[in-house]
C-alpha cells in the first residue's frame, strides 16, 4: 500500500475518428509526464467526442479495441499508467467507458451509468449503461472512475464511496456553455465531495468539434469542496498533481490557480478556438467572407484573424447599386486595422444581367423583397466561386437574431461552410465586439489594439438591399427583439408570458410566427459555435411544418 501517488492530468484536444492519431498524441503527452504514477486523459480520447454514429461501425469498434491494446502494450515500459477513454464491445452491446493500462495490460475496465440523453447529448440511443461501478484498484489505492454523467448525479460517486473508493477522478468531454465553468466546479461537484466527503479530480478537454468547443477549465478539489488547484481554459495542458494519505484520507497538494475568463471574453475565446479547430481539422488553408461595412461582418473577420492569423483570412466587398460610400470606407478600415487581404467585386453587372433575363417573367409585378434577395444571392454565388476556385471556406455571418426571425437569406447570406456568430444574439455581438477593441484574447493570433472601427458598432444595422433601408424597417429594435427571443427560445415562454415582461403582445406574437417558420432556413444554415444552452441543431429540435402557436 503506497501513502503518495503522483497522477498527471493532461487536458489536450482530440480528432473525432482519428484513432492511430489520438494513440499516438496520448503516448507523446505520456512522455512527458515519466515519473507520475498515472496519466489522465478525457472521456473518450481515444476516438474522439462526440463521435456519434461513428462509434455503431464494427470496423470502428475494431480497430478502437486495437489501439487500445496497443497503449496497453505501451505501458510496459515502467512508465506512468494511463487511464484511456473509449468505446468497449462486450456481448452485442456498446460501452462508453475507460480503461487503466498499466504493466503492459489492460488491468481496469469500467463502463458508465449515467448515459446523458438531452441537449447536444444522445448516449442512450447509442450505448448501453453499465452497472453501478466497483472500484478500481490501483498500486493499492481505490479510485472511483464516475465518467463525465456520473459525476453530475449523485448516485454513482455516493455508491463508489459506499464500496471503499478513496479518491475520485472524473474523466468529461464537457461542452462549453456560458456559465457552465463554475456551475461545474462550484456547485455541481463540489456537491459530490460533500456528499461522499472524498477528493476529486475532474478532467475536461480543449478544442473544437463541429459545433461544440471544450473550454478546458479543469480542476482538482480535496474533500470538503476545497480547490486544490484549476488548469487553464481554452488551452492545452499537462498539470502533475502530488498526492498524500493522511489521517483523514488523501488529499493533493495545492498548486497554481490560473483565472478562467470571465464574459465577454469566454464568449469570444470560444468562438475563436471553435473556427480554428474546424478549419485546420477539416484542411482548409484559410477562410473567405463578404465584408459589408456592418458590425456582424467585421466581427466575424476579427474573430477569423485571432483564430487562424490575418494572412489566412481574406475579405470580399461585394457593392451593389444601394451600397453606401460609408460602408465601403468602413470595410476598408476594418480589414486594414485587422490587417487581412480586402478585395472588391462589384456585383451590379449580375444584377443588371438578372433584371434583364427575369423582366419577362416579372413584367406585370411590383418590384418586393424578390429583387432584395437576388442581390443577396449573386453575393453567395460570387463567394462561393472564390471558395471552390481557391479552397478558402466561406464564413457566413448571420447573427441568432436574425436566424431566430429568417432575416437571412438562404442560398444567398446564408451560403458557407461555418458560421461563428450562429448562437450570439445580436446584443451579445455588440458587447463583443466592444470587448474585442478593447483587449486581445489570451490565444488570438490577430493583431493587438482595436480591430473594428468605432462607426461601425455605432451605426444602425442595415442589409443596403434597397434604398434607406435600415433592419428596424423590418424588425424591433435589437434590445426588445433579443429579450423576446430570450423568453422564446432560451426559456420556452409563451407568448403571454413574454408579453408579460413588458412587450407589445402583437409583437411578441409575430415574432413567434417568424421564430417557426424560419425553422426550414435553419436546417439548411451552416454548423456554428454553440455558446447558450438552446442553440439551433442539437439543443433546439422543432419540426419544420408547425401549426402550434402559445398566443
Amino acid at each position: 500500500m503506497t501513502d503518495k501517488l503522483t497522477i498527471a492530468m493532461a487536458q489536450i484536444k482530440q480528432r473525432v475518428g482519428d484513432l492511430a492519431g489520438n494513440a499516438a498524441a496520448m503516448l507523446e503527452w505520456r512522455a512527458q509526464a515519466m515519473g507520475a504514477d498515472l496519466i489522465v486523459f478525457p472521456e473518450q480520447q481515444l476516438i474522439g467526442y462526440p463521435a456519434e454514429d461513428l462509434v455503431l461501425k464494427p470496423e470502428f469498434q475494431r480497430r478502437a479495441a486495437e489501439q487500445l491494446a496497443m497503449l496497453a502494450k505501451a505501458t510496459g515500459d515502467g512508465g506512468p499508467a494511463m487511464l484511456v477513454g473509449s468505446i468497449f464491445a462486450e456481448d452485442g452491446a456498446l460501452y462508453n467507458g475507460v480503461a487503466i493500462l498499466d504493466g503492459g495490460e489492460i488491468a481496469a475496465v469500467r463502463y458508465k451509468h449515467e448515459l446523458p440523453n438531452y441537449g447536444t447529448f444522445d448516449e442512450k440511443r447509442i450505448f448501453t449503461a453499465g452497472p453501478l461501478q466497483q472500484p478500481a484498484e490501483f498500486r493499492g489505492v481505490k479510485l472511483g472512475l464516475p465518467i463525465c454523467e456520473d459525476g453530475w448525479l449523485p448516485t454513482v460517486s455516493k455508491h463508489l464511496a459506499a464500496q471503499g473508493a478513496e479518491i475520485l477522478i472524473s474523466v468529461n468531454g464537457s461542452p462549453y456553455e456560458i456559465d457552465k465553468d463554475d456551475r461545474r466546479l462550484e456547485q455541481v461537484f463540489a456537491a459530490r465531495t460533500a456528499e461522499t466527503g472524498l477528493p476529486l479530480l475532474f478532467l475536461n478537454r480543449v478544442g473544437g468539434q463541429d459545433e461544440l468547443v471544450f473550454d478546458g477549465c479543469s480542476f482538482v478539489l480535496n474533500a470538503g469542496g476545497v480547490p486544490a488547484l484549476r488548469l487553464p481554459d481554452w488551452q492545452e495542458h499537462l498539470e502533475i498533481t502530488h498526492w498524500t494519505r493522511g489521517p483523514a484520507g488523501w488529499q493533493c497538494a495545492a498548486g497554481a490557480m490560473p483565472l478562467w475568463e470571465d464574459h465577454p471574453a469566454d464568449i469570444y475565446s470560444a468562438m475563436v478556438l471553435a473556427l480554428r479547430d474546424y478549419v485546420d481539422s477539416n484542411g482548409f488553408p484559410g477562410v473567405l467572407l463578404g465584408l459589408s461595412g456592418g458590425i456582424d461582418s467585421a466581427l466575424c473577420a476579427a474573430i477569423a484573424a485571432d483564430a487562424l492569423g490575418p494572412e489566412r483570412v481574406w475579405c470580399v466587398m461585394l457593392p451593389s447599386r444601394y451600397t453606401g460610400q460609408l460602408s465601403l470606407d468602413l470595410a476598408a478600415q476594418c480589414a486594414g486595422m485587422i490587417g487581412c487581404k480586402l478585395d472588391t467585386i462589384p456585383i451590379n453587372p449580375a444584377v443588371e444581367a438578372f433584371d434583364q433575363m427575369l423582366s419577362g417573367s416579372f413584367a406585370d409585378k411590383a418590384v418586393d423583397i424578390t429583387e432584395e434577395n437576388v442581390q443577396s444571392r449573386i453575393r453567395g454565388v460570387t463567394l462561393m466561386a472564390l471558395s471552390n476556385k481557391f479552397d478558402h471556406m466561406l464564413l457566413t455571418t448571420g447573427n441568432k437574431s436574425e436566424m431566430s426571425v429568417g432575416y437571412a437569406t438562404i442560398y444567398g447570406d446564408m451560403a458557407g461552410g461555418y458560421n461563428p456568430l450562429k448562437d450570439a444574439y445580436k446584443m451579445t455581438v455588440f458587447a463583443i465586439s466592444e470587448w474585442r477593441n478593447k483587449h486581445k484574447p489570451r490565444i488570438g493570433l490577430g493583431p493587438d489594439g482595436p480591430v473594428i472601427p468605432p462607426a461601425i458598432i455605432t451605426r444602425p444595422p442595415s442589409a443596403e438591399l434597397r434604398p434607406d433601408q435600415k433592419d428596424s424597417d423590418s424588425l424591433p429594435p435589437y434590445p426588445v427583439l433579443d429579450d423576446i427571443l430570450l423568453g422564446l427560445v432560451e426559456q420556452e415562454l409563451s407568448v403571454d408570458q413574454v408579453a408579460a415582461r413588458g412587450h407589445a403582445r402583437e409583437t411578441v406574437q409575430r415574432i413567434e410566427r417568424l421564430l417557426y417558420i424560419a425553422e426550414y432556413k435553419r436546417r439548411q444554415a451552416p454548423p456554428g459555435t454553440k455558446l447558450g444552452s438552446r442553440n439551433f441543431g442539437r439543443d433546439r429540435r422543432y419540426p419544420i411544418t408547425n401549426a402550434f402557436r402559445s398566443g
